[in-house]
């Protein structure tokens, strides 16, 4: 499921960049995109709808975090997700940045294999830069 998601809002991004490219004008351009570029997007997952807030899950089926934001790098790639671990009802946790390929979706799961919470905890916790 993220991973799908992941794909399509990467070719999405490339597909996007690649047509603003050919399809300006000078003095114009444009910022929509084509009928075949939605319907690219169309088939990818919905960050809002399809990943945020769902649990991980390690390789004995343990839920160990829950996917708190998805992270765009400076590049327009879909890089990070940042899992909160521990806590309750959203206090206390602490959020780590997780690489997307690290996750695999496996019974409509989304896992991130060999880790536990005691792991993610060990991590660095992520805090976003400020403006």
């Amino acid at each position: 499921m993220f991973k799908q998601m992941v794909t399509a809002i990467a070719a999405a991004s490339a597909v996007c960049v690649g047509g603003l490219a050919l399809a300006q004008v000078a003095g114009s351009v444009t910022l929509g995109v084509t009928v075949e570029e939605q319907k690219v997007v169309a088939l990818g997952w919905s960050a809002k709808n399809q990943v945020l807030g769902q649990p991980v899950y390690n390789d004995t089926n343990e839920s160990i975090g829950e996917v708190k934001d998805v992270i765009i790098a400076p590049d327009k790639a879909v890089s990070y997700a940042i899992v909160g671990v521990g806590g309750f009802l959203g206090l206390g946790t602490h959020d780590v940045l997780i690489p997307v390929n690290r996750f695999r979706v496996e019974d409509r799961k989304l896992k991130l294999p060999g880790a536990t919470k005691d792991t993610l905890k060990a991590l660095p916790n992520f805090v976003y830069a400020s403006k």
